[in-house]
């Protein structure tokens, strides 16, 4: 039977810097490969989407992933940069609490790094209802690039077992995909994936069916386990 192992990539780096692995996801991802390597588990192919963070986790599992970067996480800056000007010219409770964000932002200490803030929150509901013009990519067009990734690994029927690195969004969406769960679950799914998770997928006559989500066991200590 086919299996498919969604990988959500190590704990990324800082606000200002965050499409890369933090010290921290490295150390994820290598536990993550030592414990594939313990437990016997070898991929007949590994497939990372093309961000840094996801490439960099990738490369933990593989020295030869294969790019997918249609696999890509949807791009938050970009989003920010979209609405956020414009949200705050219409909601002066969101520009306060965005500047209040944007000001701890510049300790890389502060928490607001490793956590989400009703501003984020507000720019991406925002980006999914379609409120503003946006100049990236658009939230349909998101959710849609990632249904035709998720399709075209009916291609790859005759690889056995498949590990893919891809981020939080992505993999909602594919575990949403299999129960015909609406937009507000994705998100809920997304959120509760710690860094470095892995889900399983198995194909069958009738389809793919989730047979585990966002397993942990090489990450034993709660330091370990991080959501961003």
């Amino acid at each position: 039977m086919q299996e498919l192992y969604l990988i959500r990539h190590g704990q990324a780096g800082l606000r200002s810097d965050y499409d890369r692995l933090s010290d921290l996801g490295h150390q994820q991802a290598s536990r993550l490969s030592e414990w594939f390597r313990e437990q016997g588990i070898q991929f007949d192919l590994v497939l990372s989407g093309g961000l840094r963070r996801q490439r960099e986790t990738a490369a933990a599992l593989s020295s030869n992933a294969t790019a997918a970067p249609e696999w890509n996480e949807f791009d938050l800056d970009a989003v920010y940069a979209s609405i956020a000007p414009q949200l705050a010219a219409v909601d002066d409770a969101f520009r306060q609490e965005f500047e209040s964000m944007s000001a701890a932002a510049a300790d890389p200490a502060h928490p607001v790094h490793r956590a989400w803030r009703p501003s984020d929150l507000q720019v991406v509901k925002a980006w999914i209802e379609g409120r503003f013009p946006v100049d990236c990519e658009t939230w349909p067009a998101f959710h849609e690039r990632i249904l035709n990734a998720f399709s075209s690994l009916d291609a790859k029927s005759e690889v056995q077992r498949i590990a893919l690195v891809s981020s939080a969004t992505p993999i909602g969406i594919s575990t949403a995909k299999i129960f015909d769960a609406p937009v507000r679950q994705i998100f809920e799914l997304a959120g509760s994936l710690h860094n470095a998770s892995f889900t399983i997928f198995k194909k069958r006559p009738t389809g793919w069916s989730l047979s585990g989500f966002n397993h942990t066991p090489h990450l034993g200590e709660e330091k370990l386990r991080t959501f961003r």
